[in-house]
């Protein structure tokens, strides 16, 4: 393995929380030189857990359209077992199309790369690269790093599995004073900038905020987490 993503994994397996983890993608995007890093698991019980460099407004837009329900990647990975290039999917129908010509619009970039992992109890994960590059180029950045990024996904799905078995240990949720703000602001009605500007922080870190607090409260979306969050009384708006 090269030494800078030796590096980068030594630092990954001293990650403690999701802010951590989610830097982590950003670090990783960096070094790849890439457009994009994500991660994304569903667990056994339908629980969603994501941390990424994909902006607010494509996050936003991707559960506002459910492109859940069609997403080529979704289910072109969920019957595999080995990386896939997204070159390899069907993105033969109207819906596919549209939603690979959204996301060009949104960033994502006209490249992708996706890892599946299985783990225990259902649980189902994909690590994923994009990038806006040509064909070649990017089939060499990828025979360049392949065996490295199949150790690396594992390791991403290694703390999240840890971070699960920690929830599970804890008896109780618990915000921290910035992540129930934050989720306080959402709750009000204000937009993300405007939250932002709120507790005077940028939209990305309030984005960490908003799904550290979502992991926490086992929300598959930041309007699930407010509903949560209201119900067991963490926040009062």
């Amino acid at each position: 393995m090269k030494t800078g993503l030796q590096d980068f994994l030594e630092a990954l397996q001293e990650v403690e929380n999701f802010e951590e983890f989610q830097d982590a993608t950003l670090k990783l995007r960096d070094l790849l030189g890439v457009s994009h890093v994500v991660y994304h698991w569903v667990n056994s019980v339908g629980e969603r857990f994501g941390a990424g460099t994909y902006s607010t407004e494509w996050v936003d837009r991707y559960l506002e359209k459910d492109y859940l329900r069609i997403d080529p990647v979704i289910f072109g990975c969920f019957q595999r077992f080995t990386p896939v290039s997204w070159k390899q999917l069907d993105w033969s129908t109207k819906a596919a199309k549209a939603f690979f010509l959204d996301a060009l619009d949104y960033g994502v970039g006209n490249q992708g790369y996706t890892i599946p992992i299985r783990g225990p109890k259902g649980q189902f994960a994909l690590f994923t690269l994009n990038h806006t590059t040509t064909d070649e180029a990017w089939e060499r950045l990828i025979a360049r790093h392949a065996r490295d990024l199949v150790v690396v996904a594992h390791e991403f799905n290694k703390k999240a599995l840890y971070f699960e078995s920690q929830k599970a240990a804890q008896p109780s949720v618990s915000l921290s004073p910035r992540e129930a703000t934050a989720i306080t602001h959402i709750a009000k009605g204000l937009s993300r900038s405007q939250a932002a500007a709120e507790m005077g922080i940028s939209e990305h870190t309030l984005r960490v905020y908003i799904e550290s607090a979502r992991h926490k409260l086992g929300a598959m979306n930041t309007t699930h987490a407010v509903a949560r969050a209201l119900s067991l009384g963490l926040i009062i708006v």
